[in-house]
C-alpha cells in the first residue's frame, strides 16, 4: 500500500531592502510600505486553498524565505503561524526556521520571532569582510552580523544557522578560511556553507565580476571542510554542516528526501503526492506581490510529475545526501520499484560512482555528481 510522505511547508515573503546583485530568488527591492496585513491575509487564504493536499497530515517543518522575512514585524509572523495551525495543525515538535538578516532594525525583533514560534534561527551574513559584502551587495557590516548572531544566541533560540558563501569576488583561500573562522567561533549549530555562483537573471550574469580560479576554489573547498571537520561539524549534504544529528536542518531533509511541501506566498514551490492517483505535482504560486494580492486563486500553475522524470527527480535531491537514502525510500516517495531504474543503478555502481547497497554516492560519485545525476535521466 502506498503511504503519505512527510509535510512541510514553505512560506515566501518576497521583499527585501535591495536586490543583491547574485540573488535569482524571486524577491523585490521595497519600495514604499511593505504591505504587511493583506500579505499575511493572502497567505493563510493560500494556505486554506491548499488544505485539501495535506490528507490528513500535520506539517512537520515551516521554513519562512524570501526576500528578507525579518522585513515583518514578530506580530505579523505570529499572526501567521497561528493562522496557518489552525488550518492545517502543526506536529508537536515541529521545525520553524526563519531566515534573517543581520541588521540592527531586524535583531531588535528576534525576540518576538522567537515567542512567536520560530525555533530555528536562519542568519544570512555571507561574509564579514567589508570588501566582500560591499562586493555582494549587503548592506550590513561584518560586526553587525557577529552582534546579530551573539544576539541570537542570547536569547535562546534552540537552533542557529549561519548562511555563509565562499568564492567571492577577488577572494584569496585565506580570507574565506577567516570567514569561516569567525563563523565558527560565533558557535553555531549549523553552517549552510556554499559557493558563489553564478546565475542567469542576475546583475552578476550580464556584468560578471572576477571569481577565484579553479584551483583555488579547490583549496578553499578542501581546508574549509578540513576546518569545519575539526571543529565538529560533519557534512551531511553538499552545503550543509551540523554539529550533531539534531541540528540538521529537518525542512530542507524533507525536500532532499522527496517528501511533500506546500508553497505559499508569491512566486513560492511545492512538491504534492497523492498516492490513490498514482499522482505526483509540482505547484507554484504567480510570482508578482501584487498579481499574488490581488487574485482570488493565487495558483500560477502545476506540472505532474512524469514516470519517466521521476528517477532524475528523486536521484537530483537524494544524492545531494552525504549519507544517501535507502532504496525504499525511493519506492516510497516515487511510486515506481527500483526495477525502473536497474539498468542506471547497475551501470552507475560498475562505474564507482553509487554504493552497492544505497542510493549514496561514493566519494568519487560525489567529485562527478552531475555525470551520475545523468544517469538517471530518461530518453
Amino acid at each position: 500500500m502506498r503511504t503519505l510522505p512527510p509535510l512541510s511547508l514553505y512560506i515566501h515573503i518576497p521583499w527585501c531592502v535591495r536586490k543583491c546583485p547574485y540573488c535569482d530568488f524571486n524577491s523585490h527591492a521595497v519600495k514604499g510600505e511593505i504591505p504587511e496585513t493583506a500579505y499575511v491575509s493572502a497567505l493563510l487564504a493560500d494556505l486554506k486553498l491548499e488544505q485539501v493536499a495535506a490528507q490528513g497530515r500535520e506539517i512537520a517543518t515551516i521554513f519562512i524565505g524570501g526576500g528578507t522575512p525579518s522585513l515583518f514585524t514578530s506580530g505579523a509572523i505570529a499572526r501567521i503561524l497561528e493562522g496557518a495551525n489552525q488550518i492545517i495543525p502543526f506536529a508537536r515538535n515541529i521545525e520553524i526556521t526563519m531566515e534573517a538578516n543581520p541588521g540592527t532594525f531586524e535583531q531588535e525583533r528576534f525576540a518576538g520571532y522567537l515567542k512567536a514560534g520560530v525555533n530555528r534561527l536562519s542568519v544570512g551574513v555571507q561574509s564579514f569582510s567589508s570588501q566582500h559584502l560591499q562586493a555582494l551587495g549587503r548592506i550590513h557590516s561584518g560586526s553587525e552580523a557577529k552582534k546579530a548572531i551573539i544576539a541570537a544566541r542570547e536569547l535562546g533560540f534552540p537552533h542557529l544557522n549561519i548562511d555563509l558563501m565562499h568564492g567571492l569576488p577577488d577572494q584569496t583561500e585565506l580570507q574565506a578560511l577567516d570567514d569561516l573562522e569567525i563563523a565558527l567561533n560565533l558557535d553555531p549549530d549549523h553552517l549552510s556553507w556554499y559557493q558563489l555562483t553564478i546565475e542567469p537573471n542576475t546583475e552578476f550574469y550580464t556584468k560578471p565580476p572576477i571569481i577565484p580560479q579553479d584551483e583555488t576554489l579547490w583549496d578553499i573547498q578542501q581546508a574549509g571542510q578540513q576546518l569545519l571537520a575539526k571543529n565538529g561539524f560533519q557534512q551531511y549534504e553538499v552545503s550543509a554542516y551540523a554539529k550533531g544529528r539534531p541540528a540538521r536542518a529537518q525542512h530542507n531533509l524533507n525536500y532532499w528526501q522527496f517528501g511533500d511541501y506546500i508553497g505559499i506566498g508569491a512566486g513560492a514551490h511545492g512538491k504534492l503526492s497523492f498516492p490513490e492517483q498514482d499522482l505526483i505535482l509540482r505547484r507554484w504560486k504567480q510570482r508578482s506581490p501584487k498579481a499574488y494580492l490581488h487574485s482570488i486563486n493565487p495558483l500560477g500553475g502545476e506540472q505532474a510529475i512524469s514516470h519517466t522524470d521521476r528517477p532524475f527527480e528523486f536521484m537530483m535531491n537524494a544524492l545531494r545526501l552525504i549519507e544517501g537514502v535507502d532504496e525504499s525510500i525511493f519506492e516510497e516517495r516515487s511510486f515506481l520499484e527500483t526495477n525502473n531504474i536497474k539498468e542506471a543503478l547497475t551501470n552507475s555502481r560498475e562505474l564507482g560512482l553509487l554504493d552497492q547497497h544505497r542510493l549514496q554516492a561514493t566519494p568519487q560519485g560525489q567529485l562527478f555528481l552531475n555525470d551520475l545525476l545523468e544517469m538517471f535521466i530518461s530518453e
